[in-house]
């Protein structure tokens, strides 16, 4: 009788550069739920910091969650900005396909935060970043 046991990886999973990935993804107009994303963010890159070792880390709004990146709407600018400066192994996704449906609904231009980069798609970045070995999470 054949017995399969599970294979246990003795340490986290790297990448093939020794650096770690974490995406993080935010699709609620939530300011509890943004402030959640950036402490896992802030205690996560913390933690590798304090080992010595890299992370990068991508937060991705969509849907609703794109307030949170928006220059005129965003509840946490201040925080992105300190994000900016003292944090440059986190950045954040927009989601273009949510950005044109509020421009469109709303008639107008989406401002974005200055450290808010446009990526096609929310949804797809957050698959391409998984099928690429990222871990996602959605805190």
């Amino acid at each position: 009788m054949f017995s399969a046991a599970p294979v246990l990886s003795a340490g986290p999973a790297l990448a093939g550069d020794g650096t770690h990935h974490l995406a993080l993804q935010i699709s609620d107009k939530d300011p509890q739920k943004m402030n959640t994303v950036l402490n896992v963010a802030a205690n996560v890159s913390q933690y590798y910091s304090a080992k010595g070792e890299e992370v990068e880390i991508q937060v991705v709004a969509f849907n609703q969650g794109l307030h949170m990146l928006r220059e005129d709407t965003s509840p946490v600018k201040e925080r992105l900005k300190s994000f900016a400066q003292s944090m440059p192994n986190v950045t954040f996704d927009a989601c273009n396909n949510t950005r044109e449906a509020m421009a469109r609904q709303e008639g107008g231009a989406i401002p974005l935060v200055a450290n808010a980069k446009v990526v096609p798609s929310g949804a797809v970045t957050l698959i391409e970043l998984d099928e690429a070995g990222w871990s996602v999470l959605r805190p």
